[in-house]
Order: C-alpha cells, then structure tokens, then sequence
C-alpha cells in the first residue's frame, strides 16, 4: 500500500512547523501516513571530504528510500532570517548527492509557519524553487502566520478563515495524489 510522507524541515525538538505538519497528517484520511520527526536524524554539516571519507549514513538512505517510495509528501519548512534553515538545506544537500532527482513525480504538500505575521512566507517561496529542481512538484502551499495566535495542539488551527484554506490545500493534494 502506497503512504504519504510528513515531516518538518527542522530539526528543533519543539518545531511549530513538526506540530502543523503532525496535525497536517492527521487530516489525511484513507491512506496511511508516515511521520517523520526530523529532530531524531541529526545529518552532519555536507562537505565533500566528509562524502568522500564516510559515504552515506543508513539514516540517510532509508529516508531517501521512504521519499523514493511515497506517494506524495507532506513537508512544512521552517524559517531562519527569511530562508530555510541551514539543516533542511544541508538535508537536500546530502539526498541530492544520492540522487539529484530524488523527488521525481513526488505531488508535495508544502507548508510553512512563524509566529510572525509573515507566516515564514520567505522559506516557503526559496523551497519551493528549491523542490522544483530536484524534481518535485508542488500542488499546494499553505503559510500559517502568527502560530501562537492561530493554532492550538489539541483543535489545531484556530482561525476559521486559515483553517478553510488549509483544508481546501490538503484537499488539493489528496486529489492530487489520488
């Protein structure tokens, strides 16, 4: 049976992007969902000495693998200064050295929050970009601003209005990946 893939481009334990991405995942019915908490996969900084030393770590390929046999992705990217944060760059970095098309005819949920009234929209627009040249194909992009005023860990997003627009993109993507 095919799966979706969520997870949040952090690595920070206490991710406001893992929370939406896990409340995200709940939202998807009829097919199984695997969530990955990102915080548990500490990839070192990408260099190509450390490539040509060591290779590829097991947790990088079977992450990798788990993409490779997704049916669609559902990812929500954090924010540092307006970009994605160094350890979701250097997380592409290292599975574009596996393979450069790693994300062929993957239909990706793409999703961003802050606390901030921009809702990480910087991150989200460069990932989005970035995606594309590893070959995937967003179908949706959800910005979640101002986290801590509009959403809550039990009832998830609080604002009627965002949560519409949110639950007509995972729509877009179910139908996508259907």
């Amino acid at each position: 049976m095919s799966y979706v893939l969520a997870f949040a481009g952090s690595n920070s334990s206490v991710s406001i992007n893992y929370k939406l991405v896990k409340y995200t995942a709940s939202l998807i019915k009829g097919q199984e969902v695997k969530l990955r908490d990102m915080s548990k996969y500490p990839f070192p900084m990408y260099s190509q000495d450390l490539e040509n030393e060591s290779g590829f770590s097991n947790s990088l390929v079977e992450f990798k693998n788990e993409i490779t046999n997704a049916e669609g992705l559902i990812i929500a990217v954090n924010e540092h200064n307006s970009f994605p944060s160094a350890y979701f760059k250097n997380t592409l970095d290292w599975l574009s050295r596996l393979d450069v098309k790693f994300l062929s005819d993957k239909k990706i949920l793409l999703m961003a929050t802050s606390n901030g009234g921009r809702g990480a929209i910087g991150a989200l627009e460069i990932t989005e970009k970035l995606l594309a040249r590893f070959q995937g194909t967003v179908v949706a992009s959800f910005s979640l601003p101002k986290y801590g005023e509009n959403f809550d860990e039990v009832n998830g997003i609080t604002n009627d209005e965002l949560a519409k627009v949110h639950a007509d993109k995972v729509a877009s993507f179910v139908k996508a990946i259907s």
